[in-house]
């Protein structure tokens, strides 16, 4: 792992536009993170809008030996029996030390890899990922909250809320910029403040 971090984040096709903006645009742009887009063969996807993405690399994990952390971006495509298999990029950036994040129907990649045993975790409520994958590791610690849960390198959201999804990222793989993470945090808190 060099100087620079490097985060990669999975787009698979039908992939949510609005789950990886603040994540992907703060960490270039304020935390001097690189972010690499991957894609199942490094194909091209389509958005829910209807933007394409091709990405630089593929989502086998020797694609991917120099990255710091991974993060999942929904797409239907998850909750499908033919999903793209991401497990063992997951598990091979998780057993070197670095964050692995899931967003949305994007936590069914983590949990199908087994990485929320253990670990507290959300995603888009508790039936809906029990009715999807009935009997995942580590479901007894499911926590129902409406924000980001980060827990040993684990971070994982609802897809309404990547905000803090961006947050409990950033601060996982950057403890050492926890000062500028406050005043991320506080700047895009400033938008929900009374009028």
């Amino acid at each position: 792992m060099g100087d620079r971090k490097k985060i990669g984040l999975v787009f698979i096709e039908n992939y949510a536009d609005w789950e990886y903006g603040l994540l992907a645009a703060s960490a270039m742009e304020w935390f001097g993170v690189d972010v690499i887009a991957l894609t199942p063969d490094a194909g091209t996807v389509t958005s829910i809008a209807g933007f394409k993405r091709t990405g630089e690399r593929g989502i086998a994990a020797n694609e991917n030996d120099d990255l710091d952390a991974v993060a999942v971006i929904g797409s239907d495509g998850w909750t499908a029996p033919d999903t793209p298999d991401a497990s063992e990029l997951l598990k091979a950036v998780e057993a070197r030390g670095g964050i692995v994040g899931g967003i949305c129907a994007g936590t069914l990649a983590l949990a199908r890899a087994g990485l929320f045993a253990g670990r507290s975790h959300t995603s888009n409520g508790k039936d809906w990922i029990e009715r999807k994958l009935p009997d995942y590791p580590g479901q007894e610690h499911y926590r129902d909250v409406p924000f980001a849960v980060a827990d040993n390198r684990i971070v994982s959201a609802a897809g309404t809320a990547p905000a803090t999804f961006a947050i409990r990222f950033l601060e996982a793989l950057l403890p050492e910029k926890a000062a500028m993470l406050v005043d991320f945090k506080a700047m895009l808190a400033r938008e929900f403040q009374p009028d």
